[in-house]
């Protein structure tokens, strides 16, 4: 039979504890939520001594979440281990994780206790956690620089104690994979316990290691490993949940174990857990990243196009993806174009496609990204059309009114090469909406902002090496309309213009879409699962 790995999320404990991460007690039970619909065996929801509002978020998880075995984190004290208890009250399954250094820079420095007083601390706080409830795990907080011979000497001392999982944590990402499954080999044959108390493995990423020293733990023996979703954590974070996950599924033939994830869900958990935090995944992370499934370079466009399989080992539909995309830029070639232009409904001659696919290069080298309104423009231009549908924005005001409980009002106008200048007032709950829902009247379409992803661009230094302050916001934003999802971008020195900008940017994708397809009566779906941007 196959092995099965146990996962333990911790986004909730250790991932929250990294700065920025923060998140308050709805947020807390919203992510629970999606951990449980992603299937992880045990939800690490908090710290209940840290603070109050900790307690009562974990108090609510135990409660309202079903599914995952329900844990909170205590130091090796009866109060954290009563707060964790109480806390935990009302979930049917429930696990308190008991924690304590064993290294000698713990014991020395920030513990000051000797080694018979941690050993004697460790049995005497896994026994009280035991009269709590039967599932305790105990970890020895900076294992991997912990002498071999006491390490073993603290994980046997919490088995006899009562503890069912013995984590060792790298907690500060020091290890190598080497080291991390020779430290498991030994570990799983001197540990005095019994058959059913298992290994656990809790990696940090501060060298870039923690998902590579997991899998050498499973490898070494480890049946738990514990992980976040987007690999947040302290400091570098700790080893990502999807991609643990889908290197088992991946590489099974490698590895030999599995695990319960329903991964379909990977996605929704990472989504909700940017928008609780406000912070996206980088682009090139690994299954969640933007760019995780995207391809601009010709060569693979073209392999995408034949068979996916030539650069893609995952479906991203597996992990929540709708699918592929084809990202048209500077580095795209003929065959990628030619297929977004079929899939727009645009039938090209030799001779027509071949001006469009030289302005194409010409606006791809200018503006990097070729979105759907360009290239409808390009496209139509090559056919012989003269009219672009593209609106550029020419000003956004706010007003807000004094009443506390009136909405704020905005006044948008905008460009158009055909109909000229239209303006359009709205007012929302918030000045943004309300500047989206008037560039909605104007362009004829609606439209709901999914992310918003905004980077502050440095003014470059002049030729004294002095610091300009010309600094732009670039905003790239997703948007749902007419049941699909458009990209925007827009630069600007302002945010709420960049960002109005980016609105109507993936508007006009929208209505560049719609228009192309309504003319030439077809909906082309994706060429062999790959979409195109």
């Amino acid at each position: 039979m196959t092995r099965q790995i146990t996962i333990f999320d911790t986004t909730l404990r250790d991932g929250e504890q990294a700065p920025g991460f923060s998140m308050n007690e709805a947020g807390k039970l919203s992510m629970a939520r999606a951990l449980a619909a992603l299937n992880v065996d045990v939800i690490e929801a908090g710290f209940a001594a840290a603070s109050p509002g900790d307690a009562r978020a974990i108090a609510r998880i135990a409660a309202e979440i079903e599914g995952p075995r329900i844990c909170s984190l205590a130091r090796a004290s009866k109060a954290d281990i009563d707060a964790a208890a109480e806390a935990l009250k009302a979930a049917p399954k429930k696990r308190i994780h008991v924690f304590l250094g064993t290294s000698p820079i713990h014991r020395e420095f920030k513990l000051k206790m000797t080694p018979a007083e941690i050993l004697s601390a460790i049995a005497d706080m896994v026994a009280h956690a035991r009269t709590y409830c039967d599932d305790v795990e105990f970890s020895a907080e900076d294992a991997i620089r912990t002498e071999p011979g006491f390490l073993v000497e603290a994980l046997s001392t919490a088995a006899a104690a009562g503890a069912s999982t013995l984590n060792v944590p790298d907690t500060v990402g020091y290890a190598t994979p080497d080291e991390i499954y020779e430290l498991f080999r030994m570990l799983g044959k001197k540990v005095s316990r019994d058959d059913d108390v298992i290994f656990s493995a809790h990696c940090h990423n501060d060298l870039g290691l923690a998902v590579a020293n997991s899998l050498a733990a499973i490898r070494g023996g480890a049946r738990q490993v514990e992980c976040t979703v987007n690999g947040i954590g302290e400091r570098a974070g700790n080893a990502a949940l999807e991609d643990i996950v889908m290197a088992i599924r991946t590489r099974r033939d490698a590895t030999g174990v599995a695990t319960g994830i329903e991964t379909r869900e990977i996605m929704n958990a990472s989504r909700t857990l940017s928008r609780i935090t406000s912070t996206l995944p980088p682009r090139n992370k690994a299954i969640v990243g933007a760019n995780a499934f995207a391809h601009e370079a010709g060569i693979h466009q073209h392999g995408m196009l034949m068979n996916r399989e030539t650069y893609e080992i995952m479906k991203p539909e597996d992990v929540g993806w709708p699918s592929s995309s084809l990202v048209l830029g500077k580095h795209s070639g003929k065959h990628a174009l030619a297929a977004r232009a079929a899939e727009l409904g645009f039938k090209l001659d030799d001779e027509a496609f071949a001006r469009a696919f030289a302005e194409f290069k010409r606006v791809a080298d200018e503006i990097g990204t070729v979105d759907t309104a360009r290239l409808a423009a390009i496209l139509s231009r090559s056919e012989g059309a003269s009219d672009d549908e593209l609106w550029e924005l020419s000003r956004v005001e706010i007003r807000a009114p004094l009443a506390s409980n009136a909405e704020p009002v905005a006044r948008v106008e905008l460009n158009h090469p055909r109909r000229g200048r239209v303006t359009d007032v709205a007012a929302a709950p918030g000045a943004m909406d309300a500047a989206f829902l008037a560039v909605s009247h104007i362009i004829g379409i609606e439209g709901s902002v999914d992310s918003i992803d905004m980077r502050y661009i440095a003014a470059e230094a002049d030729e004294a090496g002095k610091a300009g302050q010309a600094a732009d916001v670039l905003i790239d934003m997703t948007v749902s309309s007419c049941g699909e999802s458009f990209t925007g971008r827009a630069r600007n020195r302002d945010i709420l213009p960049a960002c109005v900008g980016a609105y109507i940017d993936a508007l006009c994708n929208a209505s560049a879409v719609a228009r192309h397809r309504a003319d030439n009566g077809s909906d082309h779906p994706a060429a062999n699962g790959v979409a195109a941007e």
